[in-house]
């Protein structure tokens, strides 16, 4: 996980997604094309919260989060995606 020189605002957070599966349970090799579009991430950084409710992740925590949520970012060569914390569906 790298240090980012981003902060998100209000209840936004920065997850970096995890790499998408390479081969099945058993042993097939998935080509590029077929790859999904993973649904799990490390949360990288998090803003501070609304007036009315403060957010419930913090850095370094897995997440699970919606096939279409977020905003995709490339920083630095990495991508991560931004989205509001209501997106998010859980920690692992």
């Amino acid at each position: 996980m790298a240090k980012v020189n981003i902060k998100p605002l209000a209840d936004r957070v920065l997850i970096e997604p995890l790499q998408a599966e390479t081969k099945t349970a058993s042993g097939i090799i998935i080509p590029d094309n077929a790859k999904e579009k993973p649904q799990k991430g490390t949360v990288v950084a998090v803003g501070p919260g609304t007036k009315d409710e403060k957010v419930t992740v913090k850095v370094g925590d897995t997440v699970l989060y919606g096939k279409y949520a977020g905003t995709e970012l490339k920083l630095d060569g990495t991508d991560y995606l931004m989205m509001r914390e209501s997106d998010i569906l859980a920690i692992v």
